[in-house]
């Protein structure tokens, strides 16, 4: 979890960072929606309960990595400088 001292320090993240935090966050939703869509073929109520644990741990995840990208900077590339 982002801690509030985290939050205030101001990352800077490269745009390709950013990129594969957005994509994680995609698979991650992606995933968690596919997952409970399958809890209706799970008959065990301890499948279920697992299953259940795993969507929200990915919706979890998901939403810390978009707090994260909320609270950052997206880096401008730096110029190249000719030797």
């Amino acid at each position: 979890m982002i801690t509030n001292c985290a939050v205030n320090e101001g990352f800077e993240i490269s745009p390709r960072f950013r990129r594969m935090v957005e994509e994680r966050i995609n698979r991650l939703e992606k995933d968690a929606e596919h997952d409970e869509a399958m809890v209706t073929d799970l008959a065990d109520p301890d499948h279920i309960r697992r299953q259940m644990r795993l969507v929200a741990m990915q919706r979890s995840e998901a939403l810390r990595m978009r707090l994260f990208l909320y609270h950052s900077k997206t880096r401008l590339p730096r110029p190249m400088i000719a030797i």
